[in-house]
């Protein structure tokens, strides 16, 4: 690995055993760091292209990227449209939410453990998380906070909002974070903070994450060759759920050719699935990496049908269902 590395990302080790032996175009959508790429290219790829919306990654990039001219590009985008960037790949890898490298800057608002403007933008351009909570209708943040971050204090949370930004509006992530600790109670020893879910949620919602997500996968089958790979890491578990359901409803299906035959795939859809249960992290991760505990791994290949016919930007079914389905009573 190249100098100037800032950190391993998570679940690496499995990831690259998993899609072993690389070789051809990856594309990594989430590039951060760079950490995948650089491991995609030391493990063969002959030119992986990173996306990544984030002007920060590009910039962190800058100091390190020379070192692998010609076989490493940066492009600044969305992983939604990586169909954009390129028209075939071999392999595509996708690490879903939040890096380290953004939490560790409290000007970005992503954290809730240190003060700063309340922004989560991660392409730094459009709606902040400071214009949603001090615009939105008690009922619209509500449903964010309980579908995006299964908030069950939802609807308590809103409420105080919407009466305290009359007074005041909502400026820094300290000052958010104190009102769902007012809410729900301090944070107890060995408990995850009382604003995980908000801040999760709501930088779900600044940021399209989910409609990135499904559109994202949608784009990787479209570039994907047959035989091609599609590695996904998720941190929680919407985000798992989106994957596995894609991979389920795009996935070979197993049929029986009688009662005492074993089940066998039917190649008739797009995608192989390769992790039929989520990768996790082995205890030496979790020892060296404890933000993996929650991580998640799948993995599906490339079949020769062709893709569902989706165009770009339709999603193809509901990433959560609607409101009044998920709202608790």
């Amino acid at each position: 690995m190249s100098k100037g590395a800032p950190h391993i990302p998570v679940l690496l080790r499995p990831l690259i055993e998993a899609v072993s032996p690389v070789s051809g175009v990856w594309i990594d959508g989430t590039f951060g760091a760079g950490g995948y790429s650089r491991a995609l290219v030391d493990a063969g790829a002959e030119r992986v292209i990173g996306i990544d919306r984030d002007p920060l990654a590009h910039d962190m990039a800058m100091d390190w990227i020379g070192d692998y001219a010609g076989r490493l590009d940066l492009v600044e985008g969305n992983f939604a449209d990586l169909d954009q960037v390129v028209e075939t790949a071999d392999g595509v890898v996708l690490d879903l939410g939040v890096s380290s490298m953004q939490l560790d800057k409290a000007e970005r608002g992503f954290s809730f453990m240190k003060d700063g403007p309340l922004d989560m933008r991660m392409a730094q351009t459009g709606q902040s998380a400071a214009d949603l909570v001090n615009s939105a209708a008690e009922e619209t943040l509500a449903d964010i906070l309980y579908i995006y971050g299964e908030e069950r204090q939802s609807r308590r949370i809103a409420r105080a909002i919407v009466a305290d930004r009359v007074e005041q509006p909502f400026e820094t992530t300290l000052q958010l974070a104190g009102l769902i600790e007012r809410c729900i109670g301090r944070t107890k020893p060995g408990q995850a903070h009382a604003a995980t879910r908000s801040f999760q949620a709501l930088r779900i919602a600044v940021n399209d994450e989910y409609g990135a997500l499904w559109n994202g996968l949608m784009a990787a089958e479209r570039v994907l060759k047959p035989g091609g790979l599609l590695a996904v890491v998720t941190f929680h578990s919407i985000e798992d759920r989106m994957v596995k359901r894609f991979f389920q409803e795009h996935g070979e299906k197993k049929v029986k050719v009688n009662r005492y035959a074993k089940e066998a795939p039917v190649m008739t859809q797009p995608f192989e699935i390769l992790t039929r249960k989520a990768v996790g992290p082995d205890k030496q991760e979790l020892t060296e990496n404890p933000r993996s505990r929650s991580a998640k791994l799948r993995v599906a290949r490339r079949t020769t049908i062709e893709p569902r016919g989706i165009e770009p930007g339709e999603i193809a079914m509901p990433l959560v269902e609607g409101p009044e389905q998920n709202r608790r009573h």
